[in-house]
């Protein structure tokens, strides 16, 4: 695939991803309500599990349809659905290359990161806010 193709793909499946969020994110809120973030987890895992069943799939078909779908399932539509497949993905694949020390400093660094960057975030917002 060209790269002007491939971006255009992943364009495309991010789209899709994004929308089908959305859908579930407002579905799920009817039926459990706001106290839980089970949107996010039921999309989250399920992202997980698709973005490692498309990658083990194409990974033994290099060439062909498979191969030219990659970019709109794995890196547009996974990547739209939700980033947190691909930190499932790179977890699986340390753990499968032996290096389960790694995979947990992977998994120990990242959730207090994020956390740091989500609360580094909202305070920067808040104080720009309170500027304008």
């Amino acid at each position: 695939m060209t790269v002007w193709p491939a971006y255009l793909a992943v364009g495309a499946g991010s789209a899709l991803g994004c929308s089908l969020r959305y859908q579930v994110s407002l579905a799920m809120a009817g039926i459990a309500g706001p106290v839980f973030p089970w949107a996010t987890l039921l999309v989250n895992t399920l992202g997980s599990w698709l973005i490692a069943a498309f990658v083990a799939y194409a990974t033994r078909r290099t060439a062909g349809r498979v191969a030219r779908w990659q970019p709109f399932l794995v890196a547009g539509f996974c990547g739209g659905f939700t980033t947190f497949s691909l930190f499932g993905l790179e977890t699986l694949q340390l753990l499968e290359q032996g290096r389960a020390g790694l995979a947990l400093a992977y998994v120990l660094l990242s959730v207090p990161l994020w956390l740091a960057g989500a609360w580094s975030g909202h305070r920067a917002g808040h104080r720009a806010a309170a500027r304008t």
